[in-house]
């Protein structure tokens, strides 16, 4: 007999995740390099040209900078906020599982604002804390009643609060006065406010400037930013004694040497993100307008990303993968009537678009929804 986990592994479920699944396509016979996909919520363009200029000057037989200094004075620049208020991380899960090891234990009682990314849940179960949720409304677009989430902090009095802004998957963008709110509320929580896609997001405000409060910390990825996914990379922002207590639990070299130089490269290329926004923005809105015009149900984003109601998520995605085109099925975000949708290049748009019409027009699917 194998020796048990502890009780929380045992128990953990997996989290789903947008991208392909490589066993599912060795299955249908289909090549990876061959699907279009838009179930990941990334910059689809390549990433700035500096990035693969670094490769062949990297030293990989050498172990990385363990402190990530150069990558983090680069941040602190950008950001105008001291080297010391910032943690790189292997990509922003790694981040909330650092936060959750590091600031809640068994008993804990954590809040998440539903629906949102799974990995949240993940990290406190592995712990051992006890999340409660608050749920927005499919009839309101899924947009939470900030004077609700209080009124719950207040009677619950959580260790810590999981706060997605931009949400994913619903694309809805809190306004600086409803997070102050949270913090307001949550003077002994912890809000871990993450801002994975807020580059992207119409409108946005600096959640930075509340780097003065001591109950927040905000995380970040320049994998969706710069089209980073295979490497790895993010960072958080906080106060100097919370970046100092997750510097206790983070592994050494968690950040490795190509991902830290490719993110310096990036961050030196200051207008890349300007020039991609309206290409991935007007990609967006062909969509938007298309997914309508078939007769679907857009649900409005504030981000790149949006949820499009089809009636059965997963059946939609299984058709369209057989047709190269990947979708996110939003069953495992508590959503099995959804598909979120990220832009792609705009001929790779109309490509999914014109794979849509005809779907309907050979009766392959339900678009009255």
């Amino acid at each position: 007999m194998s020796i048990p986990p502890n009780p929380e592994i045992e128990g953990l479920k997996i989290c789903s995740h947008g991208g392909p699944n490589w066993a599912e396509l060795k299955s249908m016979g289909l090549n990876p390099e061959e699907i279009i996909d838009f179930s990941v919520c990334s910059n689809p363009f390549p990433p700035p040209p500096g990035v693969r200029k670094i490769f062949n000057s990297i030293a990989i037989e050498r172990y990385p900078d363990s402190e990530a200094i150069e990558l983090r004075q680069c941040l602190s620049e950008k950001l105008g906020v001291a080297p010391d208020n910032i943690l790189a991380g292997s990509g922003a899960t790694e981040l909330i599982r650092l936060i959750a090891l590091a600031y809640f234990r068994h008993g804990d009682s954590v809040l998440i604002l539903e629906p949102t990314y799974g990995e949240y849940e993940v990290a406190c179960q592995i712990v051992g804390a006890e999340v409660f949720k608050q749920w927005g409304r499919a009839e309101e677009d899924f947009m939470l009643r900030i004077e609700e989430t209080v009124n719950l902090i207040r009677q619950r009095c959580p260790k810590g609060i999981f706060m997605c802004n931009p949400n994913n998957p619903t694309g809805q963008y809190f306004s600086r006065q409803e997070v102050e709110a949270v913090l307001d509320a949550g003077v002994n929580s912890l809000l871990i406010l993450d801002e994975a896609y807020v580059a992207f997001t119409d409108d946005s405000w600096s959640a930075v400037d509340l780097l003065h409060r001591d109950n927040i910390i905000m995380v970040y990825s320049m994998t969706k930013d710069y089209a980073l996914a295979g490497l790895r990379l993010g960072y958080a922002v906080a106060n100097r004694d919370i970046i100092g207590q997750l510097r206790r639990v983070r592994p050494p070299w968690n950040v490795n040497v190509v991902a830290q130089k490719a993110g310096v490269a990036a961050l030196r290329d200051v207008s890349y993100l300007e020039r991609c926004k309206p290409k991935i923005k007007q990609a967006k809105q062909f969509l938007v307008d298309e997914f309508c015009r078939v007769g679907f149900t857009v649900i409005p984003s504030k981000t790149n990303f949006f949820l499009v109601r089809v009636g059965d998520g997963e059946k939609l995605r299984t058709t369209l993968l057989r047709h190269g085109m990947l979708v996110r099925d939003c069953a495992s975000f508590g959503l099995p009537e959804y598909v979120r949708i990220a832009p792609r290049t705009m001929p790779e748009c109309q490509k999914l678009i014109a794979t849509i019409q005809a779907l309907k027009r050979g009766g392959e699917l339900d678009a009255n929804i």
